[in-house]
């Protein structure tokens, strides 16, 4: 009798590797990657000489944004809900009628600032605000500026914000700058 020797089956592995090369260019080439999402902002240039670049505030100036642990948004130390933080940074930077536009009924209100070259936010928030909170509160000041220079633009230059030139952009923002100070309060 002859014995038969059992031999163990074995794969050819040799093209494994141009397999798995294949798929990881597949999946590199098909799959779509999220553009980075953010706040588009300009930091300010370097100041060389701090004491050139203090600045004495007037307090009237300032209009204190604060967001809490709780996502509660405060305005000078008032509860106040989402929907009226345009309104409150609008009528706060325009304060009715300080500017030199020619929408505006020169009225001013109890809390504005002397003129809309003046104004500036400071949006404080607590460590544990939740990120949403804190972009919304952003995109309404934002809304509120945009608004602004929108009806600046209409008034001076009988536009629309897609039509003016770089230099008209230039004298808006002179006219309505975006000025915004961002604080995070740690917890000890």
């Amino acid at each position: 009798m002859k014995s038969f020797r059992k031999h163990s089956a074995t794969v050819n592995a040799g093209s494994m590797a141009d397999i798995a090369f294949l798929l990881l260019i597949f999946f590199l080439v098909t799959t779509t990657i999220s553009a980075d999402k953010g706040i588009l902002r300009q930091l300010p240039s370097d100041c060389p000489n701090i004491e050139d670049c203090k600045e004495n505030i007037n307090e009237r100036n300032i209009l204190r944004i604060s967001l809490n642990s709780k996502q509660e948004i405060y305005i000078e130390n008032k509860v106040v809900k989402l929907e009226e933080v345009e309104t409150i940074v609008r009528a706060f930077v325009d304060n009715n009628g300080a500017s030199d536009c020619d929408y505006c009924t020169g009225e001013r209100l109890s809390i504005s600032s002397d003129h809309p070259r003046e104004a500036v936010i400071s949006l404080s928030h607590d460590a544990l605000t939740k990120y949403q909170l804190f972009i919304s509160v952003q995109d309404e000041i934002t809304k509120a500026y945009y608004d602004l220079r929108a009806r600046y633009i209409e008034s001076k230059f009988n536009k629309i914000p897609s039509q003016i030139t770089d230099e008209e952009f230039k004298a808006v923002k002179k006219a309505y700058p975006f000025v915004v100070s961002e604080v995070m309060v740690k917890r000890d």
